[in-house]
């Protein structure tokens, strides 16, 4: 068997210092990018992964600040109520370990992608001053996640698409409740809105759920199996996880010649879009068409949503202790679920049976 690579063994194939090395993964500012791309090179053909993770403990950091990877617009870390609860749930475990945090936007990594714009965000991972990194929907696949692997930095995520340490919650389940609800209220014709991930001037149907990120995927499936063989669901979205959004992707299914009787949110926001798309048609929520959402974000309550509640800064704390405190240990930590009813869901309405 041939001997375990090792820092040293890498400064030997590249022709520099151990100290050298070891800036390439700890302090990257201070090398070039070229030198830096030829560091790790050699580390992934030696089969070397970088400092030992478990090794950075809270007194041992050097940067003072964790990284926190977003597939989004900066500012909708700021805008949309989950990114803000995690956020917030995030900040509290930073501030008692005096921890800084780094908010790093990435493109989405799929077909067509912008292959500049992919390299510069993997750049900016790779000369990101930072002792870990949490992720918050980010494609399984993107090259800013290997660049985390090859530093050797702790790494949590909120995804059960990859592995790692990770704070999720049953997705599947949460929303095959909210197909049980709809077909014990006799739905049997819906609509789910989801996000994918990217804007659109057209709302569009989703045929293949591929395209969506894992959770939506997910909730999709969890959606359908709720609600039963004998229902028809339509996945349509309107661009990413916004009012407008979930407002153009309502009007794609109100203003057909058969609505459905029940529309299915993937997210609290894209609800209130529907919402609101039903308020401007005179229609009313439970009555005329129901409607349900995902997260119970605030706002919720106060538009009668019926949604499912999930404990969003709770799972922002518990990403933080993954990369901050080294007594908490555990890998996979499955958050519970609850399905909020409230006066957004109804009977089916009856249909009329033929034309008078």
């Amino acid at each position: 068997m041939p001997p375990k690579a090792t820092m040293k063994s890498v400064a030997a194939a590249v022709g520099v210092s151990m100290s050298t090395v070891s800036n390439a993964y700890n302090k990257p500012e201070q090398l070039s990018a070229a030198l830096r791309e030829q560091i790790f090179s050699a580390a992934r053909e030696l089969g070397y992964s970088g400092p030992d993770a478990a090794a950075r403990t809270l007194r041992g950091r050097r940067a003072g600040a964790i990284g926190l990877l977003l597939t989004e617009e900066l500012s909708y870390a700021f805008s949309d109520p989950f990114a803000v609860g995690l956020l917030a749930g995030l900040s509290e475990v930073a501030e008692r370990t005096r921890t800084g945090l780094l908010l790093i936007p990435l493109p989405r990594f799929e077909p067509g992608a912008d292959a500049e714009a992919i390299r510069e965000s993997v750049e900016t991972v790779r000369n990101a001053v930072v002792d870990g990194v949490a992720a918050y929907c980010v494609d399984a696949n993107h090259p800013a996640l290997e660049v985390i692997s090859s530093r050797g930095l702790p790494f949590a995520h909120s995804d059960d698409d990859f592995p790692g340490r990770r704070v999720v919650i049953d997705e599947f389940a949460a929303t095959h409740r909210v197909g049980a609800h709809l077909a014990e209220l006799g739905h049997t014709e819906i609509a789910m809105v989801v996000d994918c991930g990217r804007a659109t001037t057209t709302p569009c149907e989703i045929t293949d759920t591929s395209v969506l990120y894992n959770n939506a995927r997910q909730r999709v499936r969890g959606l359908r199996a709720g609600l039963g063989a004998h229902a028809e669901l339509t996945v349509v979205s309107g661009g990413h996880n916004s009012m407008e959004s979930g407002i153009a992707a309502a009007e794609l299914v109100l203003d057909r010649r058969d609505p459905p009787t029940a529309i299915a949110a993937a997210g609290d926001v894209l609800a209130l879009g529907v919402l609101e798309a039903m308020r401007r048609r005179g229609l009313v929520p439970g009555r005329d068409i129901s409607v349900t959402g995902f997260d119970d974000i605030p706002a919720a309550a106060s538009a009668g949503l019926t949604t499912v509640r999930q404990p969003i800064r709770t799972k922002g704390q518990l990403l933080g202790r993954m990369l901050l405190d080294p007594s908490y240990t555990e890998e996979r930590v499955v958050l519970p679920t609850e399905l909020v009813i409230r006066s957004s869901t109804g009977p089916a309405p009856s249909r009329p049976t033929g034309e008078e």
